[in-house]
């Protein structure tokens, strides 16, 4: 996790936190600790006693960076109502580079989508934004993150290939050391997102 300022190197992760989406979320927090950023996602730490919103707005106005991923907000099933956190938190990081001061305004965003052009449906004011689309696959949704990072000054230039297999190196590394720990594979999947980042960290440090 980081600790004291480390603005320049955090990154706000506004992603589904659902079964499905799991594999996706996990390469790209890998994606991102691989390229030597630090993400920050609400789930990093739990205290029932610290409102949701004040953690998020925490999050958003701590990190230059900030991925967005919108694949959920259609309702998929009749009678289920759209799930509107995910964009309503990118408002928020919006509005916070728009108005905010000194270097909230250097604040860089990614927004993801599963269809390139089904958010216009709902979140209409996005018309003309760079959307990047992963059709539901984890590996397509990491080359769109390295894709991203790579447009920027002073992140290492290596493809995506190589970030996919050094994120199947770090699960094998991790399922076995895991597993040497006692842990049993149900302890695995559900594992703490506090401690899945400190074993990419560590790995990646190694």
């Amino acid at each position: 996790m980081p600790k004291g300022d480390d603005f320049d190197r955090s990154v706000f992760v506004n992603c589904p936190l659902d079964e499905d989406y799991d594999l996706t979320l996990r390469a790209i927090l890998f994606c991102l600790v691989r390229f030597g950023l630090a993400p920050r996602i609400a789930t990093e730490r739990s205290d029932a006693g610290e409102p949701r919103i004040s953690k998020i707005l925490d999050l958003i106005q701590s990190s230059r960076y900030s991925v967005h991923d919108l694949c959920r907000c259609q309702a998929r099933d009749a009678g289920e109502y759209y799930r509107l956190n995910m964009p309503f938190e990118l408002g928020l990081d919006f509005g916070c580079r728009r108005y905010g001061t000194g270097r909230l305004k250097e604040k860089v965003i990614l927004v993801l989508e599963e269809q390139r052009y089904r958010y216009q449906a709902a979140i209409s004011d996005l018309a003309g934004s760079d959307i990047e689309a992963h059709h539901g696959d984890h590996e397509i949704a990491v080359r769109k993150v390295r894709n991203w990072l790579a447009g920027m000054p002073g992140f290492e230039g290596i493809g995506a290939a190589r970030v996919l297999a050094d994120y199947e190196e770090f699960q094998q590394w991790h399922i076995e050391r895991q597993r040497d720990r006692g842990f049993s594979d149900e302890d695995i999947r559900d594992y703490s997102t506090a401690e899945l980042l400190n074993a990419m960290i560590e790995w990646r440090d190694n």
